[in-house]
């Protein structure tokens, strides 16, 4: 028993920490899960209304600390650092996520629960059975909790790994994620990814059997239509075949679409998601940057991109003495490519060549050094 216990302990804590280090790197990504879940819970559940949208209001500073305390208690499982509390916290987390994955995938209401942030994408029944098993393994930590024997200087891991799980957390809240998993991470060919992938698809078909009468399935069409009629066909890798971006468009203030001509040159993407919280100091240092390249000849276009209605952006726009022209997006696709309020982004030739969060808005020197790298 002791064996086993320790075992499931090791597994267990190594899954923590790889699923909480996936998602601190990019607190804000989770914390958009369970705003969406909050949400639904507030509709699903209206006499708890009020509840649910205050925590789906403060869904970012939950998310910081629901990512660091998953990372926190991986490290804790590993060196056995006062277990008898430890397993009570771990037992009781994952069985708010078994929950949360069954909900999502018997309602389907949240199609993906976040289980590993933007790192790995699964379906809802397999988030759930993935939990499962996961609590199953925990209870053998729990009814064991008690023999478990702490390592050397298991205090001081823990207290390490706080700090460093929350320091993660805070950098990336500010900074923007130190490890980007999404489609507009640096380096990336936006265009290119709005493309079909080339993947052929994987086809299932099923057929009757004339002769006896059953269903079978084959993953080629059948020709010999004397014995088999066809009944239904399915793509098995439809995932795959889809492009990784599919929902990049961008808008002028007429509405013309001028998704294309971001792609064209270099283009400085001097974004707000919204117009609350942005500082003086920000917005200084934004006109600072837009100043440098709003010349016919610059090497570099700025444009001012939102989501925001055009009448709430242009009083912004006006008060805070902005020039550059003002161009529309969706806010989901804004909420995936700028992690912080507000955001700068360098494309070129559609290739996100850098990235600033709200906490490090470049001089114009270091958007023309990476544009020479």
């Amino acid at each position: 028993m002791k064996l086993l216990a320790n075992a499931v302990r090791i597994l267990v804590g190594i899954e923590f920490i790889f699923s909480g280090f996936v998602k601190v790197v990019d607190p804000y990504g989770t914390g958009l899960k369970l705003q969406e879940y909050f949400e639904v819970f507030a509709a699903d559940l209206p006499a708890l209304g009020g509840f649910f949208e205050f925590f789906a209001h403060n869904a970012q500073t939950l998310s910081l600390i629901f990512c660091a305390t998953e990372l926190i208690l991986g490290f804790a499982l590993l060196v056995s650092f006062r277990m008898k509390i430890t397993a009570w916290i771990v037992i009781g987390m994952m069985t708010f996520f078994t929950f949360l994955t069954f909900y999502s995938a018997f309602f389907d209401k949240v199609t993906d629960c976040g289980c590993f942030g933007d790192f790995l994408k699964l379906e809802p029944w397999t988030s759930f059975w993935k939990d499962v098993i996961s609590l199953t393994l925990i209870a053998v930590i729990f009814a064991y909790r008690k023999k478990y024997q702490s390592l050397n200087f298991s205090g001081v891991i823990v207290a390490v790994s706080t700090m460093v799980a929350f320091g993660i957390g805070i950098y990336a809240l500010n900074f923007l994620p130190p490890i980007d998993f999404l489609a507009y991470a640096e380096g990336l060919n936006i265009e290119k990814q709005m493309q079909p992938t080339g993947v052929k698809p994987d086809i299932e078909y099923t057929f009757l059997d004339k002769n006896t009468n059953a269903e079978i399935t084959a993953a080629e069409f059948l020709m010999d239509t004397n014995q088999y009629k066809y009944v239904d066909s399915k793509i098995l890798n439809q995932s795959k075949l889809n492009p990784k971006i599919t929902d990049y468009s961008v808008s002028d203030a007429d509405g013309n679409d001028v998704t294309q001509n971001t792609f064209e040159g270099a283009k400085l993407l001097l974004i707000f998601k919204k117009t609350d919280g942005v500082s003086d100091a920000q917005i200084s240092k934004i006109k600072t940057l837009e100043s440098s390249f709003i010349s016919s000849n610059a090497s570099v276009e700025p444009m001012l991109l939102t989501s925001l209605v055009s009448s709430q952006f242009e009083n912004f726009k006006k008060s805070s003495n902005l020039s550059s022209p003002v161009f529309n997006i969706d806010e989901k696709v804004l909420k995936t490519m700028a992690r912080t309020n507000p955001c700068i982004i360098l494309l070129e030739n559609g290739i996100v060549k850098k990235k600033w969060g709200k906490a490090n808005i470049p001089a114009p020197a270091a958007v023309n050094a990476a544009l020479s790298e």
